[in-house]
C-alpha cells in the first residue's frame, strides 16, 4: 500500500467508525430493503432529511410494496408528494415503480448497470441503492460528499467544472476501496449533513481534522468553489378563486411548466407586477359576478424562478366546467396542489380571502 492509498484508508476508517458513533436512526436504516432505500434516496433529492421523514412514511403507509406503487394512480402518487416539490420525481418514481414490476416481475434490479436504467435514477441514486443494498463497491457523489472530499484534500477549483467532478469522483473511488460500501457511503454523507456543513462545520470535535487541507490552511468556508450563477426568472401569477356559493373552478397545469399535471385555480399570468383589472378577470372566465377580494401572497421560491402570486376571490352566477372542473370546496383537499396555492389555502378563508386567525 503506498502512501497515498495508505493516507485515504486512514481517512475512510476514521468516517466509517465516526458513522457508527453518530448515525441517525432512520426508517430506511433500521429496515432496509432496496425498495425503501430507493423510496427514501428519491424523496431526499433536493430535500432536507427532516422535511423528507413524514413523506416517507406516507408513502410507505400507502404503497407498502413496490407493487402496490406501480398500480397507484399517477394522481394519487402526486397528492402524496404535494409539498416536496420537483415533481418530475414523483412521476419517475410512479414509471420506475411499473418498470420495476412489468420489466423485473416486482424484484428491484440488483447491479448499478441495472438499476441506473430505471427512470429518475442518475449515478448517485445508482451507487446509493448498489452499495447500500447489494454492497457493491460504488462511491457515491453528492453534495455532502463534494464538500467534504473538496475540504480534505484541498481541491481549489470550481466543482461545477467536468475536471473537477472527475477528479472527486476519482478520490471517492479511492476512499471506498477495501471498506464496507453501505457504511462508507452513509458515512460520508452523514459526515458531511451532520459535521461538515456548509456554514458552521464542527472542526472542534473532527475526527479528520488532522487530515483536512481546509482546516490547515484557514480555508474551510472557502471551500467548495463554484464557478455557474443560475439566472434566476420572476414571474407574476394572478388566481382566480371563483366560487357560485356551491363550487370553485380548478384547471390541470399542461406538461410544458413547472407543476406538470398539478392543479389549480384559473390563472392569469402577467409580465410584471400589477393588479388585473375587474373586466379582465371575468372576462376570462366569461362569466359575471364580482370581485369580494384581491389578496397578495408572498414570494414563493422555485429553484431558478421566484413567483409572485395574488389571490382574486370571486363571487360569481352558477359556474359552468366549459374548460375547467367543477370542485365543491370540501373536495378541494383530494387534489394535488402546487404548494404556493396548498399554502395559501391553510391562510385564507376559501369563499372570503380573509385571513384566517
Amino acid at each position: 500500500m503506498n502512501d497515498s492509498s495508505l493516507g485515504t484508508h486512514v481517512i475512510s476508517r476514521l468516517l466509517i467508525d465516526w458513522y457508527k458513533a453518530n448515525k441517525r436512526e432512520l426508517p430506511w436504516r433500521t429496515e432496509v430493503s432496496a425498495y425503501r432505500t430507493w423510496l427514501s434516496e428519491i424523496i431526499l433529492q433536493q430535500t432536507r432529511v427532516e422535511q423528507g421523514l413524514p413523506y416517507f412514511g406516507r408513502f410507505i403507509e400507502a404503497f407498502p410494496t413496490i407493487e402496490d406503487l406501480a398500480t397507484a394512480p399517477e394522481d394519487r402518487v402526486l397528492k402524496l408528494w404535494q409539498g416536496l416539490g420537483y415533481y418530475s420525481r414523483a412521476r419517475n418514481l410512479h414509471k420506475a415503480a411499473k418498470m420495476v414490476v412489468d420489466t423485473y416481475g416486482g424484484q428491484f434490479p440488483s447491479s448499478y448497470e441495472e438499476i441506473i436504467g430505471l427512470p429518475g435514477v442518475g449515478p448517485y441514486t445508482a451507487a446509493a441503492i448498489a452499495s447500500i443494498v447489494f454492497g457493491e463497491e460504488k462511491a457515491v457523489v453528492d453534495g455532502n460528499v463534494i464538500r467534504v472530499i473538496s475540504r480534505v484534500f484541498g481541491i481549489t477549483e470550481p466543482v461545477d467544472q467536468t475536471a473537477t467532478r472527475k477528479q472527486i469522483e476519482a478520490l471517492s473511488a479511492l476512499l471506498i476501496a477495501g471498506q464496507d460500501p453501505s457504511d462508507f457511503n452513509q458515512g460520508i454523507m452523514e459526515f458531511g449533513a451532520l459535521q461538515c456543513t456548509p456554514k458552521q462545520a464542527d472542526c472542534s470535535s473532527c475526527p479528520i481534522q488532522n487530515h483536512c487541507w481546509a482546516y490547515a490552511n484557514d480555508a474551510v468556508y472557502d471551500i467548495p468553489l463554484k464557478s455557474k450563477k443560475v439566472k434566476r426568472r420572476s414571474r407574476y401569477l394572478h388566481f382566480i378563486v371563483a366560487n357560485d356559493g356551491k363550487n370553485f373552478l380548478l384547471e390541470q397545469r399542461g406538461d410544458d411548466d413547472i407543476w406538470r399535471g398539478l392543479y389549480q385555480f384559473p390563472l392569469i399570468e402577467t409580465d410584471g407586477d400589477v393588479e388585473l383589472a375587474i373586466d379582465e378577470v371575468f372576462s376570462s372566465l366569461k362569466l359575471d359576478g364580482k370581485v369580494l377580494r384581491v389578496n397578495k401572497s408572498s414570494k414563493h421560491v422555485l429553484s431558478h424562478q421566484d413567483l409572485f402570486a395574488r389571490f382574486y376571490h370571486v363571487e360569481s352566477g352558477a359556474l359552468t366546467a366549459e374548460k375547467y372542473l367543477l370542485v365543491s370546496g370540501a373536495e378541494l383537499h383530494t387534489f394535488a396542489l402546487p404548494r404556493l396555492i396548498d399554502r395559501y389555502l391553510e391562510n385564507y378563508d376559501l369563499r372570503t380571502g380573509k385571513k384566517r386567525h
